[in-house]
């Protein structure tokens, strides 16, 4: 996974464009996300979920691919397995929460990677 740490500061990976609208359509439907949980496969393939102030789940597991019917064969058959992920990060809820707590549901959801 890419989340390197500089100066003391995890990387922020930015959200496409093409991924803002699902994540908007999933913050929708889960009123206690305060952020959605972005996984990019090496594949192309993406997983998403919201995620809790607890760093709990917040919605179900989305999984998909941009201008597909229907993710990989790969994605169908292990689920996106961790080892194929290529990065991943959270896309925060304005006003995002404090640092502190960021780092922990980072943590929590991701782990320390």
């Amino acid at each position: 996974m890419s989340q390197k740490k500089e100066k003391g500061h995890r990387r922020r990976v930015e959200a496409e464009k093409t991924e803002l609208a699902m994540i908007e359509g999933i913050l929708e439907g889960s009123p206690d996300g305060i952020g959605v949980v972005v996984v990019r496969m090496q594949c192309g393939c993406r997983k998403m979920a919201a995620v809790a102030n607890d760093g709990e789940p917040a919605s179900k597991v989305i999984m998909y691919r941009d201008q597909a019917d229907s993710i990989c064969p790969q994605c169908k058959a292990d689920n996106g397995a961790y080892q194929r992920v290529a990065e991943a990060s959270i896309h925060w809820l304005d006003p995002p929460p404090d640092e502190e707590r960021q780092e922990m549901i980072h943590r929590k959801v991701l782990g320390e990677g």
